[in-house]
């Protein structure tokens, strides 16, 4: 028995078992989806993009360290529009008097107060999840209630919570989009609950095991459910389509069997060049690519299991229902599509790859950002507008931190200085540059200045000092001279408050309540600028968060530390953030892109053993891609890098299936009619599957980018749907035409081995040992070894050579005769 019989016998088997035994699937599955429901509350779900970054980024690092060492309050920026100063001054103090809030900055400088409006920045007394903050920001917001108001603050901000709401409308759209295009493309009305339930188990069973990773990234969690409705609608599809041309000849039992036999084939190599894309993905450099394509190839996996194992019990369960509600099939043929097509085979081909050299070189000049706050969007949050209507009125408010080693307040002093000098910063804060009590934090006082600042007397001080100078080495050579002492005021201050609280020194009155009051000014903010082993230096630029001038700055501020710490410096904001990202980007690129396209043309060369045909449609679909590609140029938008690498993978992984849909069909077709026949037939055949497939895909992606007020998950929807449309359109006219125009190079680089390509004989007798599809007087699909009298317009591939009989005057070959 040859291998192919007996992989046909096994997967009959394999099928009739999974029919048969479908009330048990019945169970695992009702099991499978209670334990995932239960299990999707424990997902914990990431919104920190920048923790994707590899750890040995500056920002990364920087980040880190932050979390490590420093507190970071929560703050906010409060534009107030048509007010005058005086109201707005007004609405500060009143600012400053809410619980919880620990700083309010307002003055009638233009970085305040210009036209007008007016900008409140407000400083918390918790980080931005803190109860305390909360319960300020909603006090605050009370009080800002009558005016015209643009809020930009983190605090109190819940951006998982509002994509989750945004994404649960997207998929209610998308599923009626789904209904209505199912029963459109359906034979039968019942076909649709079963694409619901197996739509709906499959959704489930990937959601709730997304806890095995632990965690995913916020970007992963709300699109990957559309996604994988959209990815993997065709596996339903095609088991569906072939049930339904079994049981035009079986009972509905051996029918389903049939089908499963010949679906689970097709639809395994299908996945593949899908979940290659996703494996491309997850060898990004950046992470968040391995966290979506883990989840986006476990989403395809579910949602085959579920096709294979609990599709055939329902098709069982809903046969009856099924075959009474069929009804006329409902998608027009397109012929007269078809024959334009083979019309046009000289014209459109030119046009396609000149627009693939256009592609390539737009594409190229494409302006990808990489910071969420600057992404073109058409529907951008409410943060967003009040974020661009503050940079618009009173420049940018960018925020960037430089981290040094601690300990060294003068290094710390000169670069603070050197610094704000530059044009584009506006203010600078550490240490070095706070004012308590008309001295600098870092000041170097004496026990009787000190003594005036804490309200101690001067002989308390001088104990003071002559204790610290017994914890620190550095000060015993002149422990004999305590009113020689100079102590940066912050250490001399933090030892005071120790002494204190161990018991050492007591104070009374006046010197406790003033030392107190210190004490908690120093509480709250010493831990934003020292930490155990580290200080930060924070500056604000009027900058741009990614521009080639924020860039240059960067490496300015950078330089200066340098000068005083070497490379032990450490830059941490939005703008390093981008930085970082742009710099793995190229690299990240490039490796989609090859493995991308690399394991797309193995799995087509194994699936039809023509090295020539993989080229053809990977030229085809990534064309589309460098056609998506050049939109936002041609539009004057910007492009979120996240949006192009995951996209670029998702559309040559997923489309490449409506091109190997129209392949299949014209291979086949073109051995028992003519090309331009088979052409027009192919896509007559074929609309049905990717117009069913391509629409659902192409209007998921449109209703994310128009629905979405995230901006990442915006740009991603948009480009995910431009592209699947344009893959639909090449695929349906462009792709046939190189099929006929190549089907030379097709022939001449098939690497199957000992098959005689020659499909048409007219007349005579042929010895034959293989497989024979075609017409012999009559169709014939089917292993045959023997000796064939008559006219055959057949695909023969024999094990051995064919072989006409030279006795026999009347047989040769189609060729020959027309020699």
């Amino acid at each position: 028995m040859s291998e192919e019989r007996k992989s046909e016998d096994f997967m009959l088997k394999l099928a009739r078992f999974i029919v048969d035994k479908r009330k048990a699937f019945y169970l695992v599955f009702l099991a499978a989806v209670l334990f995932c429901a239960a299990s999707v509350s424990k997902v914990h779900v990431n919104n920190d993009i920048t923790s994707y970054l590899p750890a040995d980024t500056e920002t990364r690092r920087g980040l880190t360290l932050m979390e490590e060492e420093f507190t970071t309050l929560g703050s906010g920026q409060f534009m107030l529009t048509n007010i005058t100063y005086d109201e707005a001054d007004q609405v500060a103090k009143e600012i400053e008097h809410i619980d919880g809030v620990s700083g309010v900055e307002f003055d009638d400088t233009e970085k305040h107060y210009t036209g007008s409006s007016a900008l409140i920045t407000v400083t918390f007394d918790g980080e931005k999840d803190d109860p305390v903050a909360l319960q300020a920001m909603d006090h605050l917001k009370s009080i800002l209630a009558p005016y015209d108001t643009y809020i930009y603050s983190e605090v109190g901000l819940d951006t998982s919570a509002q994509l989750q709401s945004e994404m649960g409308i997207i998929l209610v759209i998308a599923a009626i989009v789904i209904v209505i295009v199912l029963l459109f493309t359906s034979k039968s009305y019942m076909e649709v609950p079963v694409y619901v339930i197996v739509f709906g188990v499959a959704a489930v069973l990937n959601m709730g095991t997304n806890y095995w990773f632990g965690e995913v990234s916020y970007i992963t969690n709300s699109v990957a459910i559309v996604l994988q409705l959209a990815l993997a609608i065709d596996y339903a599809i095609i088991f569906c389509h072939r049930y339904m041309e079994e049981r035009e000849t079986k009972p509905a039992r051996e029918a389903d069997i049939a089908a499963l036999s010949k679906a689970i084939v097709e639809i395994s190599s299908s996945s593949l060049t899908t979940i290659s894309g996703m494996i491309a993905l997850m060898l990004m450099q950046f992470r968040i690519g391995f966290d979506m394509g883990a989840v986006m190839s476990k989403g395809i996996i579910c949602s085959m299991l579920t096709v294979f194992l609990l599709m055939p019990g329902l098709l069982m369960l809903f046969s009856n229902g099924i075959e009474r509600t069929r009804h006329p099939n409902l998608v027009p043929r397109i012929s007269l599509v078809g024959k334009a097509v083979v019309k046009l085979r000289y014209i459109l081909p030119p046009i396609f790859l000149v627009t693939i050299i256009a592609g390539i070189f737009l594409s190229g000049k494409c302006d990808y950002c990489f910071s969420e706050n600057v992404i073109d969007t058409n529907n951008p949050p409410e943060q967003r507008i009040a974020l661009d209507r503050i940079s618009d009125t009173f420049g940018n408010q960018n925020t960037i931190a430089l981290l040094v080693p601690k300990g060294d307040y003068e290094k710390e002093g000169k670069i603070l200085a050197k610094i704000s000098e530059l044009p584009e910063i506006d203010r600078a804060q550490g240490l070095a540059n706070t004012e308590a009590e008309g001295y600098m934090l870092t000041d170097k006082l004496k026990p009787r200045q000190f003594a005036e600042i804490a309200g101690v007397d001067i002989e308390m001080a001088r104990l003071l000092y002559q204790a610290y100078g017994l914890e620190h080495e550095e000060y015993g050579a002149i422990f004999q001279n305590p009113d020689d002492y100079e102590i940066p005021l912050v250490d001399s201050f933090q030892f005071l408050c120790e002494q204190k609280d161990k018991g050492v020194i007591k104070l009374e009155g006046e010197q406790a309540e003033m030392v107190d009051d210190l004490q908690e000014q120093l509480d709250i903010g010493l831990p934003q600028l020292q930490g155990e082993h580290w200080s930060r230096l924070v500056f604000i630029a009027d900058v741009p968060e990614e521009s080639p001038q924020t860039f240059a700055l960067l490496d300015q501020m950078r330089a200066i530390a340098a000068q005083y710490y070497g490379d032990d410096v450490l830059l941490v904001g939005n703008s390093t953030n981008a930085r970082d990202l742009s710099e793995s980007f190229s690299g990240d690129n490039l490796k989609i892109s090859v493995l991308t396209a690399l394991f797309v043309m193995i799995i087509l060369l194994f699936t039809f053993k023509s090295a020539g045909l993989p080229i053809l449609l990977v030229l085809t679909i990534q064309g589309s891609i460098w056609i998506n590609f050049s939109f936002p140029y041609l539009t004057h938008t910007n492009l979120f890098f996240l949006s192009y690498l995951v996209v670029s993978s998702i559309q040559m992984g997923a489309t490449i299936d409506y091109a190997i849909v129209i392949t299949n069909r014209y291979m086949e077709l073109k051995t028992i009619m003519s090309h331009r026949d088979a052409v027009i037939e192919t896509l007559n055949q074929s609309f049905p599957t990717i117009l069913t497939s391509g629409s659902i895909m192409t209007a998921s992606g449109f209703l994310i980018g128009m629905i979405s007020t995230n901006p990442p998950i915006s740009s991603l929807g948009l480009a995910l749907g431009r592209g699947t449309l344009t893959s639909i359109f090449l695929v349906m006219t462009v792709l046939p035409q190189l099929l006929i125009l190549g089907d030379t190079l097709i022939e001449r680089t098939a690497i199957t081995l000992n098959i005689d390509r020659k499909q048409r004989f007219s007349g005579g007798i042929m010895h034959v040992d293989g497989h024979i599809r075609g017409h012999v007087s009559g169709f014939v699909d089917g292993e045959i070894r023997g000796l064939i009298r008559g006219d055959i317009n057949a695909m023969i591939e024999s094990k051995k050579p064919i072989k006409k009989d030279p006795a026999d005057p009347e047989s040769h070959t189609e060729e020959e005769t027309s020699k």
